[in-house]
């Protein structure tokens, strides 16, 4: 059991981290600031919209509950790298919030400006996903 929960686990992880860098592919491709989409730009961010409702947020969902129940069949609540690795899952979630938030507003207010957060939004999911491969990996702690 415990290895079909950690398959499907790194399933949902690879479906939720590719559509948080579509995403960030998105942002950085509407980030002028303008007071008007062009038709495409407006059918690039409903597209990527409904990806992320109906794909990027239910795989994160899904990782963060498969993960859970891998902990408690795997026993790894004291476990050093795990801490770790949670606080880069915690950051990843919330940036994948802002990276939805964004892409929600954006369609209604296309003159908002992305934060300096949302425009390394592609970097700093790679630098988070490298740090946690590496705890789960090596298990440093």
């Amino acid at each position: 059991m415990y290895l079909w929960i950690k398959a499907f686990h790194v399933a949902s992880v690879v479906t939720w981290i590719g559509g948080m860098l579509i995403m960030a592919l998105a942002l950085q491709t509407l980030q002028k600031a303008t007071l008007e989409r062009s038709a495409a730009e407006l059918r690039l961010l409903k597209a990527v919209r409904r990806w992320d409702q109906r794909v990027t947020s239910p795989a994160m969902g899904l990782a963060w509950v498969l993960g859970v129940a891998l902990v408690y069949f795997g026993g790894w609540h004291a476990a050093g790298w795990l801490v770790v690795k949670l606080v880069f899952v915690l950051l990843l979630s919330a940036l994948h919030g802002i990276q939805s938030g964004y892409v929600r507003r954006l369609a209604d207010a296309p003159e908002q400006e992305a934060s300096a957060l949302l425009k390394n939004s592609g970097a700093l999911t790679i630098a988070a996903v490298v740090i946690i491969a590496l705890m789960v990996v090596a298990k440093p702690f």
